[in-house]
C-alpha cells in the first residue's frame, strides 16, 4: 500500500517531487508508525464491515480501527466479536483467492481494488486479545494489532502481557496502540505519576508499541466540556495542557519518544460530498483554490484544518478519524512541502555535520544545523511515506486529487 495510491500514476507524477513509498503490514515499525496517517474508526457491529474496509482503502485509507469499545453498546459486544470473526474470515478468503493482489469490494458501488489497510481491533478488556486471536485462526494474518483503551501503568500491564501471549500463540507480530484518556491523566495532582507509569510500561514493550493515541473526548467528558466546530482541542486549555505534558514525557526526539497521534475531530456534515462534482471536473482546480477553501469552511472543515496544523506544531502525527471525509485533509496536510524538504536536506547534509547556520534555499529563513536536526530527521521520515510535493503544488491541489476518486 502507499499514500495517494488510490489516484492514478499520472496524477501522482504531477503532484509529487518525490512520490510516497510503498509499505506493507510487515514493514519496520518506525515506518508504520509514521505511515498510519488518518486512522479511521468503525464500529465492529457493521454487517458489511469487510466491504466497508475495502471501499475505504480504495479511497485512500491505510489504517483502520474496528471498535468493540465506546462506539458500541455494552449489550452488543458478544455479537460484535462474532461479526469481527466473520468479517476477518471474509477478508482472508478474498486475499487467498486473489493471491495477495489488490482486493475488490463485492458492493456494486465499491470503489474497486485496494490493498487491505492496517487493521486494529479496539478491545475493552485484556482477555479479549487472546480470545479473539484464538478465534480468528488463520485470518489473524489480516490483523496488525490492538488498540488498548484507558491506558495506565497498572491497566496497561495486563493488556501488554495479553498481547505478548497472543503473539506467541499465533506466531506473528502484533502491535499495540495504547489510548491515553483516563481521568487520572487529566487531573493535575495525579498526572505526573500516571505519565511516569505509562512511560515505564510502554518502554518495556517498545518494539510492540506502534503509537500512542490521545482520547480527548474522554478528557472533555471529565469536566462536562465539548468543543464547538470552530474550536480546536488546543483552544480548550485544560486539554491542551495534557497534550503538552504527554508530548513532554512521551514524545521526545532523543530516541526515547513514541509517535503520538492527533485527537479525533467530532464534526462532519452529510452534505460534505456536495463539492466533489466540481473537483472531479477539475482535479487540479485550475486556479479555483479559493472556491475549495470556501467550500471546506462552509462544511465545518476549517476547524479540522486548523487542528491538523496545530497537531503538527505540537509534536503529533496522524489523527484519529470517525468520518471518511476527514481522511483526505489529514493526508494532504501530511505531505512534505518542497520547501520543508529542501530545508531538511540542507540541515542533514554531510558537510554540515559540524553545525553552523545557513540561509534556506528559499531565502526566507535561517536554518540552524544542530537545533533543527531532529526536526529535519522527522521531516524526512514523513517525506518517505507521504511524499514531497512539487514546488508549485500546495495543500488544495493535494486535497482535490485525494477527493476525486
Amino acid at each position: 500500500m502507499r499514500h495517494f495510491g488510490h489516484i492514478s500514476p499520472t496524477a501522482r507524477e504531477g503532484l509529487f517531487y518525490r512520490e510516497p513509498c510503498t509499505f506493507t503490514a510487515e514493514s519496520p515499525a518506525p515506518m508504520l508508525s509514521v505511515a498510519l496517517g488518518a486512522t479511521l474508526y468503525s464500529p465492529a457491529t457493521r454487517p458489511s464491515l469487510a466491504d466497508d474496509v475495502l471501499k475505504q482503502a480504495a479511497r485512500g485509507v491505510v489504517s483502520m480501527v474496528l471498535c468493540l469499545e465506546d462506539s458500541i453498546d455494552d449489550a452488543e459486544v458478544i455479537d460484535a466479536e462474532a461479526n469481527l470473526i466473520r468479517q476477518f474470515a471474509a477478508l482472508a478468503a478474498r486475499d487467498a483467492a486473489s493471491g495477495g493482489a489488490a482486493l475488490t469490494s463485492d458492493d456494486a458501488n465499491g470503489a474497486g481494488g485496494a490493498d487491505v489497510p492496517l487493521l486494529f481491533i479496539r478491545v475493552r478488556e485484556p482477555a479479549q486479545i487472546t480470545d479473539l486471536v484464538r478465534r480468528l485462526g488463520d485470518s489473524v494474518r489480516m490483523l496488525s494489532g490492538f488498540v488498548l483503551p484507558k491506558f495506565t501503568e497498572e491497566r496497561g500491564r495486563h493488556f501488554l502481557e495479553a498481547l505478548a501471549e497472543a503473539e506467541t500463540a499465533c506466531g506473528r507480530r502484533l502491535f499495540a496502540m495504547p489510548v491515553l484518556e483516563s481521568p487520572e491523566l487529566l487531573h493535575l495532582e495525579t498526572r505526573g505519576d500516571i505519565l511516569r507509569g505509562i512511560a515505564r510500561s510502554v518502554d518495556k514493550y517498545r518494539d510492540r508499541v506502534l503509537a500512542l493515541r490521545l482520547g480527548v473526548t474522554d478528557f472533555c467528558s471529565a469536566y462536562g466540556l465539548r468543543r464547538a466546530p470552530d474550536m480546536t482541542a488546543y483552544d480548550v486549555h485544560i486539554v491542551a495542557s495534557v497534550i503538552a505534558d504527554v508530548v513532554n514525557v512521551l514524545g521526545r526526539a532523543d530516541g526515547s519518544g513514541f509517535t503520538i497521534t492527533g485527537p479525533v475531530w467530532e464534526y462532519f456534515r452529510r452534505q460534505e460530498r456536495m463539492f466533489k462534482p466540481q473537483l472531479r471536473r477539475s482535479p487540479f482546480l485550475e486556479g479555483r483554490a479559493e472556491e475549495l477553501r470556501t467550500a471546506l469552511i462552509e462544511h465545518d472543515m476549517d476547524g479540522l484544518l486548523r487542528e491538523i496544523e496545530l497537531d503538527r506544531a505540537n509534536g503529533l502525527l496522524g489523527k484519529t478519524c470517525i468520518h471518511p471525509s476527514h481522511v483526505a485533509p489529514v493526508h494532504a496536510l501530511s505531505v512534505v512541502s518542497h520547501e520543508e524538504f529542501t530545508d531538511a536536506q540542507d540541515i542533514l547534509s554531510p558537510e554540515r555535520g559540524g553545525g553552523g547556520v545557513l540561509r534556506s534555499a528559499y531565502t526566507n529563513k535561517m536554518n540552524e544545523v544542530k537545533p533543527h536536526r531532529a526536526w529535519a530527521e522527522r521531516t524526512l521520515q514523513r517525506a518517505e511515506v507521504f511524499g514531497v510535493a512539487r514546488e508549485d503544488v500546495g495543500f488544495v491541489d493535494l486535497l482535490a486529487a485525494g477527493l476525486t476518486n
